[in-house]
């Protein structure tokens, strides 16, 4: 009998997602420093695998035509590179929680040491391409993640528009 392996998970933790992985060789540029591009694939990753995490089946939401999450609006910062062979983590809570979007606020770590962050609003969209409510389940599963005000992670980057 063959035993294959689980695909990564993350974990949801003290009203944060943590989502771990290591640079490998092709998320760098020929001097070993992770290309800009690539932290928007691992936030990406990460919020995929927190919304499965929250029992959100897009995939199913998708197949009946009800609609799926995508990105509306992104802001990042670059702090410090990411190098080849770092473990980083993801770090995802949920600034605002509305009746059709969601935003999060991302952080890439290595160690203590905040490499990029962004501000991610994802919207809830019908097949159709326009803005719907997200389901109720959705928007309660999201607010578990949401961040009381005052105590959010202070990256400067929340207000802006």
């Amino acid at each position: 009998m063959t035993t294959f392996p689980q695909p990564q998970s993350g974990v949801i933790e003290g009203g944060a997602h943590l989502y771990a992985l290591r640079v490998f060789y092709e998320d760098t540029d020929a001097g070993g420093v992770v290309y800009h591009a690539n932290y928007l694939r691992w936030f990406e990753r990460a919020r995929s695998d927190l919304v499965e995490l929250l029992g959100i089946d897009q995939r199913g939401a998708l197949d009946r035509g009800e609609g799926v999450y995508t990105v509306a609006e992104l802001a990042i910062r670059y702090l410090s590179p990411a190098r080849l062979g770092d473990a980083v983590r993801i770090e995802t809570t949920a600034l605002h929680v509305g009746g059709g979007s969601c935003t999060l606020h991302q952080a890439v770590l290595r160690g203590d040491v905040r490499l990029a962050e962004a501000t991610v609003k994802v919207a809830f969209i019908g097949p159709d391409g326009r803005p719907r409510r997200q389901p109720a389940a959705w928007r309660d599963a999201f607010a578990l993640l949401a961040v009381s005000p005052g105590s959010g992670p202070g990256s400067g980057l929340e207000g802006q528009e």
